[in-house]
């Protein structure tokens, strides 16, 4: 299955079957880089952020070019996002 099928499964909420296709791929080869980035997708969606912002790690640690470089930072702003306001009405 290519990376691009797997991007609009997950698009389109069809998550077990990214999910299985995903861990096809990564045990084929560990080392792709995209699939790690597809994954942190997949995890982001079904709201593990914890598990998405790894898997973009593991993406970028294996191709710094890779999209997972601006996903991991988006990730990061939104975890460290700190609204005093929030907390008192």
């Amino acid at each position: 299955m290519s990376h691009n099928n797997i991007a609009i499964m997950i698009k389109e909420g069809r998550l077990a079957e990214a999910a299985a296709e995903l861990d096809a791929l990564i045990t084929s080869d560990c080392a792709d880089a995209e699939a790690w980035y597809l994954r942190g997708k997949l995890w982001w969606k079904t709201g593990n952020r914890s598990e998405a912002m790894t898997c973009y790690s593991r993406s970028l640690a294996l191709d710094s070019e890779s999209p997972a470089k601006y996903a991991l930072t988006q990730a990061k702003d939104i975890a460290d996002f700190f609204n005093p306001d929030l907390l008192n009405p």
